[in-house]
């Protein structure tokens, strides 16, 4: 080989790995952001994520928010104010489907252009994005897993490949039991890392820097899951790689950790206390597993106007108390889940608003670290993690019996002796020096948010 060669394999080699330090770097700190499933199912509008990317980048950004993500169905053709949850296509006699999602000639879902008319001729979600990122944004979308059964019937020839299609790659033996779109993917067959490959250059070319993965931890598929984190490798983009829904198995918290960076523990949440309460069991059972760029996520927050279109039950804001509210956002950011807002933000309240912007209480979750139950008992539960770079704790305390009752941290328990500095995070005030520890009184279901200083 001649020098030439040499020159151009050397830069090759530090491009890529460049590149794949890059791609490595994100979600340092859990995402923050919104998502429009909650509010808007498989429905949502582009003038509708616009007015909520309008929203984020006037009110929460300067807060540290900046993703907004297009979640569930973009590629199916919606009557007008449809509310249907989870649209099934229809099998015709010659083995086509029905609707037909939009799709390029690849095999290759694209936004359907009368739900998202900058998509029209073949543009896809690049007008879109172009539209998120000129606001200091980042966007994202949602897909689900495999490849479409429409393109296994169309025989599409998949990208990168000398004539291989879809049928050859297709495992359809493998469906999601909720949604009938789309086979999984055989990993073992050649081609069928080239589809996820040539899924994610046409993401990166629409400049997409986060994919919400469905149906793909429960049953969790290890190839599969390998295949997008090697297929976001190769696309040239730094790209957030979120599995959904959960239950993510806690048995596979190594490789989820390995090939993705955040990962649901649950199945889908809602403004039902006691999803709360078994929220808290499930971010017990992965306590320990969360760190710089991989987050087992707690889901969605529901907070603020859901469900205007479906998914489930009628529109309404939120039916948790204002109690339960701060429960939700204390614990959420305390455990470090990734933050993603499931209300349609022009509709935020005051309240809302508040909940969504203290700077001290969103610090929980972008700069704690190891968070860890400290205790559970008698209606009564403490969570806590380390403050990034200090010794101070940041102390949930968090009253989830069904009466007002105290609830208290002891110092000993975090090796603090003397008088410690309490300061509450939502009040944003110094509430005095305490020894041996801190004690209040706190709602049914309420909680509290604290900062207690080290020595």
């Amino acid at each position: 080989m001649n020098i030439f060669g040499k020159i151009i394999l050397l830069a090759v080699f530090l491009i890529t790995g460049w590149q794949q330090k890059v791609i490595s770097q994100v979600a340092q700190t859990p995402p923050m952001g919104w998502n429009s499933y909650n509010c808007f199912g498989s429905a949502v509008h582009e003038d509708e994520v616009k007015a909520n990317a309008d929203y984020v980048a006037t009110n929460l950004k300067q807060h540290g928010w900046q993703y907004v993500v297009v979640d569930f169905l973009w590629s199916y053709d919606n009557p007008a104010g449809s509310k249907i949850g989870n649209p099934f296509q229809l099998r015709l006699q010659d083995g086509s489907y029905v609707p037909w999602l939009t799709m390029d000639a690849w095999g290759r879902l694209m936004p359907q252009p009368t739900k998202f008319p900058s998509a029209f001729g073949g543009r896809g979600f690049k007008p879109l994005s172009d539209y998120v990122h000129s606001l200091g944004l980042k966007f994202g979308i949602h897909v689900m897993r495999g490849i479409p059964r429409q393109a296994v019937w169309a025989k599409a020839t998949v990208m990168g490949t000398n004539g291989i299609t879809a049928d050859m790659v297709a495992d359809t033996s493998s469906m999601c039991p909720w949604m009938n779109h789309m086979y999984g993917l055989n990993m073992s067959k050649p081609g069928a890392q080239e589809y996820l490959n040539s899924i994610l250059k046409l993401y990166a070319s629409w400049e997409v820097d986060f994919i919400k993965v469905d149906d793909l931890s429960r049953p969790y598929s290890n190839g599969e899951v390998e295949g997008y984190q090697k297929a976001i490798e190769s696309c040239g983009r730094p790209v957030v790689l979120s599995l959904s829904p959960g239950e993510t198995p806690v048995a596979q918290a190594a490789h989820a950790t390995k090939y993705s960076k955040m990962w649901r523990m649950a199945d889908d949440f809602w403004d039902n206390w006691e999803m709360i309460l078994h929220m808290f069991n499930y971010a017990k059972s992965w306590e320990g597993t969360s760190g710089h760029g991989h987050w087992p996520d707690c889901d969605m927050i529901q907070i603020g106007k859901l469900s205007k279109r479906g998914p489930v039950g009628p529109e309404r804001f939120s039916r948790f108390t204002e109690d339960e509210l701060y429960t939700h956002m204390n614990f959420w950011c305390l455990y470090r889940s990734p933050l993603m807002l499931g209300g349609n933000l022009p509709e935020n309240r005051e309240l809302e608003l508040k909940l969504f912007t203290n700077d001290e209480v969103l610090a929980v979750n972008q700069q704690g670290e190891k968070p860890r139950q400290l205790y559970k008992k008698e209606g009564s539960m403490v969570w806590v993690s380390q403050v990034s770079g200090s010794k101070d704790y940041y102390v949930g305390l968090f009253n989830i019996s069904d009466t007002a009752k105290s609830v208290a941290v002891d110092f000993a328990s975090l090796k603090l002796k003397g008088r410690i500095k309490v300061r509450d995070l939502w009040k944003k005030a110094d509430l005095g020096e305490f020894k041996k520890g801190y004690a209040q009184k706190i709602n049914k279901h309420g909680s509290v948010l604290l900062r207690i200083a080290g020595r």
